[in-house]
This record gives structure tokens, sequence and C-alpha cells, in this order.
């Protein structure tokens, strides 16, 4: 999960106000302390420095953007003050774990990676493709637009919204592989299948297996030499059966042992520097 030999930054936060769809997502980062994370990393040689919860504040009337996209100005912050803690932590040689939350916050944890390693690629394991933009989203929920953010070839499509301006893109569509998908919007199946952009569905594992799946993983983002990995797991990326107080529960998800092979599998490379979970 983490890089052999390097110290470990931990932190967590979830970014304001909370969904009130399904409550408590808010509480996922020390849940999780609270269950032996740090104590386990530590017994598995890590040196752990837990950086905390980090202080997420909510934007006072923050508006819709185009009276649609919630919240952009409270995201746009959040992800700011994370992209600076992950960029410093790294600039200090540690690997990162971030603790969600929601998906948005692979806004600032990719982009705060990607200042000391702009050659990075992603894995993005998750039931949905995270990859709308503000103009084809049909929820306004950010969580569900990260991607498009953080991908160059997508900005002329992007609208820059309120609390947005320090992000810079840091993705090409060959920089990223997404695995797990089975939830996808017709306009975010249009943007993969337009891009090139490579996905495994769930049913591309249950033909292949995971293991092919890796394997087909690694040659497409590694093929052109080594550079770093950050993983980007959303808990929905699992069955339901497995974490049924996800927020956006599909079903035919996951099972425990296929997203702990891609855990490992990425560990192996020794290329896994940053990882943010939700």
């Amino acid at each position: 999960m983490v890089e052999s030999g390097r110290p470990l930054a931990l932190s967590g936060g979830c970014v304001p106000p909370p969904s009130p769809k399904k409550r408590g997502v808010d509480h996922g980062p020390a849940a999780v302390r609270n269950a032996g994370l740090v104590g386990k990393l530590s017994g598995m040689g890590c040196q752990v420095y837990d950086l905390g919860d980090l202080n997420f504040t909510q934007v006072p009337n923050d508006e819709l953007y185009n009276n649609l996209v919630k919240y952009p100005r409270s995201v746009g912050l959040a992800n700011q003050v994370l992209a600076d803690t992950v960029n410093g932590a790294v600039a200090a040689g540690h690997s990162c774990i971030t603790i969600g939350g929601d998906h948005s916050l692979a806004l600032g944890s990719i982009s705060g990676h990607a200042r000391q390693y702009p050659h990075l690629c992603v894995i993005w394991v998750d039931a949905h493709a995270d990859i709308n933009t503000p103009l084809t989203s049909l929820s306004g929920n950010l969580h569900g637009q990260p991607v498009s953010f953080l991908l160059r070839e997508l900005q002329d499509k992007v609208p820059v919204l309120p609390g947005f301006s320090w992000l810079k893109p840091c993705l090409s569509p060959l920089d990223i592989v997404y695995i797990g998908l089975r939830d996808v919007d017709p306009a975010e199946h249009y943007i993969l299948k337009n891009y090139g952009i490579q996905y495994f569905s769930m049913k591309h594992i249950d033909g292949l297996g995971i293991q092919k799946v890796m394997e087909r993983t690694f040659d497409h983002l590694l093929g052109r030499g080594p550079r770093p990995i950050h993983l980007s797991f959303d808990i929905d990326a699992f069955d339901p059966s497995l974490a049924p107080a996800t927020g956006t529960p599909v079903l035919g998800g996951l099972t425990y042992r296929e997203g702990m092979y891609i855990s490992e599998e990425i560990h192996n490379t020794g290329k896994n520097q940053a990882s943010i979970f939700f």
C-alpha cells in the first residue's frame, strides 16, 4: 500500500458540509483511526506521522455554480489545503495516506503529489468514473467530477469554478486507469471512449480475473518506464455487502480479496507514494 522504506504521513478530512444523503462520512477518518490503523501500520514497520484531520472550513454563502454545482468554494478551499499538505509531505520524503471524506478530495491529493512528481500515474478504483464536468453533471455533486478537473485535455470543457483558481490539470488520458466501474453516466462513457482512457469494469474483472487486470494496468501505466503511482480507492468499489454504509452503493462490486489484491500488487511495484481512501 505504501512504498517500502519510506516514512508515512497519514491525514484525514471531510469536505464540508457532509452529504445529507447518508450522514457519517465526516466521522470516517476518526473511525478508521479508532479501528487501529496507526498501530497496524507501525506493526508493519512503517514510521507513521499522523497529521490528524485537516481543518477544512465551510465557506459562508457558498452559492451554487450555474444553479447546479454544490459548494464549489468550500470544496475548492478544502482541496487547496489538502494539496499543500500532500505536497509538503512528499517533498519531505514521506509516502502519504489520506482518509476521506468523499472522492472530491482526490483533487487535492493528486494535485499535491503531482507538484513533486509531474510524471505520476493514477489507479482509480471506484464503482463510478467521477469524470463528469460541471456542464455534464446531473447532480451537481463535485465528488462525481474530480477527474475532469485533473485532465489537461478536458480543460476547454471545464469552467473555472469559484474556489478553483489554484488548481492546475496534471494528468493526461494515458496517465490513469480505472478499476471496478459499474455505474457510469452516458456523458462519462463518451469521455472515456473519446479520449481513449483505459478502464476495467466489473465485467472485465469477471471475465479476465483480477490478476490479468492488474497485469494490463501496469503494462499500460508503467510500460514506458517506472514512475510513481497514486492509488485513489473509493469504498464503493467494494460490493455493498462489504461496505453497506457507503453513500453511493452499487451492487456487483469487488470482493474483499480482489480489493486487497489490487493494493498488494501496487505495493509490490515499489512505486506507490500516495494513496487516498474514501
